[in-house]
């Protein structure tokens, strides 16, 4: 029982002290990237990616519009090849005579 005491007292200073740097570290992680992203160089090939995105934007409208129109051109296609093709239906059948009175029972 000892031991579990000391260990578990253990695994709570280490996640303590860990947290602590672990925070830190994220800390300096975050200035980094913040001061990486915030630099020209990097603005410049973000505005051009927005501004290609933009102009993408515009055509997809089009493009989903003759996606679709080829979509139910086949399907169309596809139904009246089935409605030529088909076979005729069979012919319905004459329910069963009823069985003669007195017979059977």
């Amino acid at each position: 029982m000892k031991g579990k005491l000391i260990f578990a007292a253990g695994l709570g200073i280490g996640y303590l002290l860990g947290a602590r740097a672990g925070r830190k570290r994220y800390d300096q992680i975050v200035a980094v990237a913040t001061k990486v992203w915030e630099t020209p160089a990097i603005q410049t090939q973000v505005h051009k990616v927005e501004d290609f995105a933009a102009e993408q934007v515009g055509n997809i409208p089009g493009a989903v519009f003759s996606g679709v129109s080829t979509l139910f051109g086949k399907t169309t296609k596809a139904a009246a090849r089935r409605r030529t093709t088909a076979r005729p239906a069979a012919a319905p059948t004459e329910p069963p005579a009823a069985p003669a009175e007195g017979a059977g029972g």
